[in-house]
C-alpha cells in the first residue's frame, strides 16, 4: 500500500506524544495536512457511530508509521477538534 502523502510523522512517534487535530469528514478523500502549524485531517467517512473517528485514528497512525491501536482519543469524540495520544 502506498503511503499517503503529508507530513512525515514518524519521527514524533514517540510514546506519550499527543497531537491535535482538526478534521473535516465527508471530505472527497482520505488525506492529512498541515496548516498553519496544525494537523488536518480530511476523511471520506461520515461522522456517525464513530466511523469518522476510526478513519482519522487509521490515517493518523499511517502516517506515524505504527499500529492504530496505540492511538487514544482522549478528547473531541463528537467534535472537530481532535487531540489523540500515542501509547
Amino acid at each position: 500500500m502506498a503511503r499517503p502523502s503529508g507530513p512525515d510523522l514518524r519521527a514524533l512517534a514517540v510514546p506519550g506524544a499527543e497531537f491535535a487535530l482538526r478534521v473535516t469528514p465527508r471530505a472527497s478523500r482520505n488525506a492529512l495536512s498541515e496548516q498553519d502549524g496544525q494537523l488536518r485531517a480530511q476523511v471520506t467517512a461520515v461522522p456517525e457511530d464513530g466511523r469518522a473517528n476510526r478513519a482519522v485514528q487509521e490515517l493518523l497512525a499511517e502516517a506515524l508509521g505504527v499500529a492504530k491501536g496505540r492511538l487514544t482519543l482522549l478528547r473531541g469524540a463528537t467534535a472537530r477538534d481532535k487531540l489523540f495520544r500515542l501509547d
